[in-house]
This record gives C-alpha cells, sequence and structure tokens, in this order.
C-alpha cells in the first residue's frame, strides 16, 4: 500500500524532531549565558572608557560631567 508510514518510519520521525527540540534549547540557552557574558563585558568597557576619557583636577572643562570628580570650576573651565 502507497502512501502508508510505517512504525520504524514514525519513529525516526519522532527521534528526528525530539533531537532538533534539544538541540535548539540548547542553542537558545547558549545565546542567553552568551548575551548576558558580551553584556557585562561591554558594560565594564563602557566604564573603563568613562573614566579614561573624563578630565582630571586641572583640565579643561565646561560642565560638571566632563570631570572625573563631576566638579567643574565653569569659572576657571577647570576640573576640581
Amino acid at each position: 500500500m502507497k502512501g502508508q508510514l510505517s512504525a520504524e518510519m514514525l519513529i525516526l520521525i519522532a527521534v528526528i524532531i525530539a533531537v532538533v527540540a534539544i538541540a535548539a534549547t540548547r542553542l537558545i540557552s547558549t545565546a542567553e549565558k552568551s548575551s548576558d557574558s558580551i553584556d557585562k563585558q561591554t558594560n565594564e568597557t563602557l566604564d573603563m572608557t568613562t573614566k579614561a576619557v573624563k578630565g582630571k583636577p586641572g583640565d579643561f572643562c565646561t560642565a560638571d560631567t566632563h570631570c572625573a570628580n563631576n566638579r567643574c570650576d565653569e569659572v576657571n573651565t577647570k576640573c576640581e
């Protein structure tokens, strides 16, 4: 009889679907862990960059946010 699936074929299809589902679950889990790690590394890099870019005492500034200690003498345009 054409068009009928054997029991073996149905079992094989079920196994293939199960393997694909397990692989997909593991890939999603790995992607989430990688994403968390990348976020952490990015935040650390941004913090280090911000610290490196902000002015030291005596450096030129026009606003408090330009200085590492967040204190700008706007009259003399220098970080305190």
